[in-house]
Parts: C-alpha cells; structure tokens; sequence
C-alpha cells in the first residue's frame, strides 16, 4: 500500500531514519543530476544491504524495509526476492593521466592479482580500460588473465596528459551494456582522483550512462590522504548515486574487492506499483523498518516521463 505523506512529515522520517543509518541526504532544493527512465507502471529496484560493520545482510525480509518514492511511503511490494545474480560483470578503468602518479600501480596490481582468484568474474567476464589524452583505451576483455595482465603495462603518464573521465564512463558504461553477460551484476571500478578536464560529457551524464545500464561505480580515491579535493567529491557521488561504494586510497583495493563481493551474497530485487505518475525525477531511498543498523545501497531514483508510451 502506498501511504501519502505531507513533504513536512516525510522529509522529518528522513531526518530520523537516516541519522540513524549514516545515510546522507542532499539539501531539498538540489536539482536532481541524473535520470533513469521508465515506461512502465511497475518500478523495480535491485539494491544490497549491509549491517553497521558493512557486512553484506542475507536474510533481509520484506517487512525489514520501506521504500520512499519521491514524498510517498512503499510498504508493500509486487515481488521481492534475492537476486538471481550470482556472477560479476567486471569492468576496471584504470586513470592514467599525469595526476595520477605510479605510487599507485601497486594498489591496481592488488586488484587485479585478487580478481584473478575470484571464482565470480569468469574470464570472459572482465575488461580493464585506461583513459588519458582525449580517448579511453580497451586494454583487454575476455583475456585480461590469459595475457597475465599487469599494472606495469599500463601506459606511463605524460606531462601535460588530458583527463577525460566522464567521457570514459560512458564507454565503459555502454561496453558493460552492449557486451555484458545479461545475468550478471554489472561493476565498474574506477581507479581515479576524481578530475576531469577535456570530456565532451559532463558528470549528469556520465551517472545517467550507468545508471540506465544498471551498473554500480566502486571508486578507488587516487588523491594522497588526507587531502580534501573536488574530485573526491565526484567519485563520492559517482559511487552514491549508482549504489557503489566509495573507497580512499587508505582503504586499499582489497577492501574494496572484499565489499563488492560480499555485497554480492546480500543482493535484492523488490518491485512495486508506480505510487504517483508525476512526471518528473523521482527520488527513491530505501529505509529500515525495524534494524536502524541496516543501510541500503540502490540507484537514487528514475525519471517518470510526461507521456508513456
């Protein structure tokens, strides 16, 4: 049953509920950067949970969660169940630019030597991009073990280097689509600082590409410690908005692997009938009902259009 709510009462829930989960929310009157488009009147979401110690929550019920939809209150679901994806369609892309420094070819060569024992990325199942100058290169796919790929094979930076991030997203967001295993759960693990200088795609549209395919961004922060930038704020949101996770380069990419795939085992599908047909951006949050310890990590919402088709 969909239970409408007043914007005040629905916007103190917020308040209350994520507190508790140390979900962050943005102010009201940021306009929404992305969309994802439906042309249906059911909406489904697949989303992961994790407990306060961000270990992945296998045994998530219906009644153990509500969705918000845009200001309307969801508590019962046309279906819900574990998902039936057990397998990863992997991605890495991999920045190569001048401000990235080699210090960090370490912490990819960790990455790829643990995906490399991963029973769940089938070789077939991974590609590895690089980005720098004005295009991002496909380095392998399909093949990334067989040729024993290394991080001292990626391309050295160059002074001057162009970083086309956003535009990399994209390709490496339509690659994931076009050729991805269409059972699997679709990843990209982007290795960046997070800037960008020469995409013809701006950041709206680079979140739009992965979230019409479906895909979560873990980003690996590639900025030394400690240190605040602009472009940490875009990984962060990249990663957020997708239903990623975001990652310093303190946390390492064995944690990040280790989070992905036990995130994996806690992976849900609910659906349920469109709440309102409002045209417009519907934000979507997905809040615990009885364990405030539980968080929730799923799209941050779609777009409905003026006219169904």
């Amino acid at each position: 049953m969909a239970i409408p709510v007043s914007w005040r009462r629905a916007w103190a829930l917020w308040l209350v509920l994520l507190s508790c989960t140390g979900i962050s929310v943005g102010a009201s009157g940021d306009p929404p950067e992305t969309t994802f488009h439906t042309s249906v009147h059911e909406v489904r979401l697949t989303f992961s949970a994790v407990d306060r110690n961000h270990h992945g929550v296998a045994t998530l019920q219906a009644s153990d969660f509500a969705v918000v939809d845009k200001d309307i209150i969801v508590r019962s679901f046309q279906s819900f169940s574990r998902s039936e994806r057990t397998k990863l369609d992997l991605a890495i892309l991999i920045d190569t630019s001048e401000s990235v420094t080699p210090r960090f070819h370490q912490e990819i060569d960790d990455m790829l030597a643990l995906i490399s024992q991963t029973a769940g990325v089938p070789d077939e199942n991974l590609s590895i991009f690089s980005f720098r100058g004005e295009q991002p290169a496909l380095l392998c796919a399909g093949d990334c073990r067989a040729t024993h790929f290394a991080a001292d094979r990626l391309p050295a930076a160059r002074a001057g280097g162009l970083t086309p991030l956003f535009d990399s997203i994209i390709v490496a967001s339509d690659f994931l689509s076009q050729h991805g295993d269409p059972h699997a759960q679709k990843v990209l693990i982007l290795f960046s600082d997070g800037e960008d200088t020469v995409s013809r795609n701006s950041l709206a549209r680079a979140i739009n590409a992965a979230l019409t395919g479906e895909i979560q961004i873990y980003s690996i922060d590639l900025n030394r410690p400690g240190s605040a930038s602009q472009g940490a704020a875009v990984l962060d949101r990249l990663s957020v908005v997708s239903g990623g996770r975001y990652f310093s380069t303190q946390d390492g990419a064995r944690r990040a692997l280790n989070a992905l795939l036990e995130g994996l085992q806690a992976t849900y599908t609910v659906s349920y009938r469109l709440p309102s047909a409002a045209s417009g951006f519907h934000t979507v949050r997905i809040l615990p009902t009885h364990n405030l310890n539980l968080e929730f990590r799923s799209r941050s919402g779609y777009f409905y259009p003026n006219r169904v088709r």
